[in-house]
């Protein structure tokens, strides 16, 4: 099959809510081009210089993801051009955020990562500290970046019904703060869900599924 062949099967079964983020990181850029002109535009990397060296070579009408865990070092470098960071967790990392976008004139989009997973390699926030990071005098004086949303991983299991109690959490987490105004949140995206899992995910309340080896292959 061919990339283009799997992305037109995946995009069929997606629902007109739902935003397909396609997984590139390690593939060559010739894989993404096959997926870009196939229509593909939101392409997600895990590597901060991976997606730079891409973002460099391919047209600029992508919008670039990082989906991986952030180190704060490195925002610096795709501050300029990236869309969406997905795997924000820690009030710190948002502070680098949002004086990397101040310098590069810009609002940059994020996602609150959540801890949902019964794995101790996963990274999040639990509810508690969602909610006191939300409610912060410190958040409130972020200027140059908006939450749109949470990020969350499920167990890395066969278990169906393990994953679904994990997203319904990540969706009722969600629901609890939807209705928070704050100038710097609008609250309208739950990403969860993967190549093994995201019909689960849609279907428990995801907006936003993040594919890869069923668009690109195995790595």
């Amino acid at each position: 099959m061919s990339i283009q062949s799997n992305l037109n099967t995946i995009k069929a079964t997606l629902p007109e809510h739902v935003t397909l983020v396609a997984v590139s990181k390690t593939k060559p850029v010739s894989d993404l081009m096959q997926a870009y002109e196939a229509g593909q535009r939101i392409f997600g990397e895990n590597k901060i210089q991976e997606m730079t060296e891409k973002w460099e070579q391919m047209p600029k009408d992508i919008q670039w993801h990082m989906i991986g865990h952030v180190q704060s070092n490195k925002v610096k470098f795709m501050a300029p051009y990236v869309t969406l960071i997905h795997g924000v967790d820690s009030l710190k990392l948002l502070q680098e955020i949002n004086k990397q976008a101040f310098k590069n004139n810009r609002t940059i989009d994020c996602l609150l990562q959540i801890y949902i997973a019964e794995e101790e390699s996963k990274f999040g926030l639990d509810e508690k500290e969602l909610n006191e990071l939300l409610t912060s005098v410190e958040f409130k004086e972020l200027k140059n970046i908006r939450i749109l949303g949470l990020m969350g991983m499920a167990t890395f299991t066969e278990d169906q019904n393990q994953i679904k109690k994990e997203f319904t959490h990540l969706k009722s987490i969600f629901n609890s703060i939807k209705n928070l105004k704050t100038e710097n949140c609008s609250l309208n995206t739950i990403s969860m869900g993967m190549s093994g899992d995201y019909q689960l995910a849609i279907e428990c309340g995801s907006t936003m599924v993040r594919i890869g080896s069923s668009i690109f292959g195995g790595r």
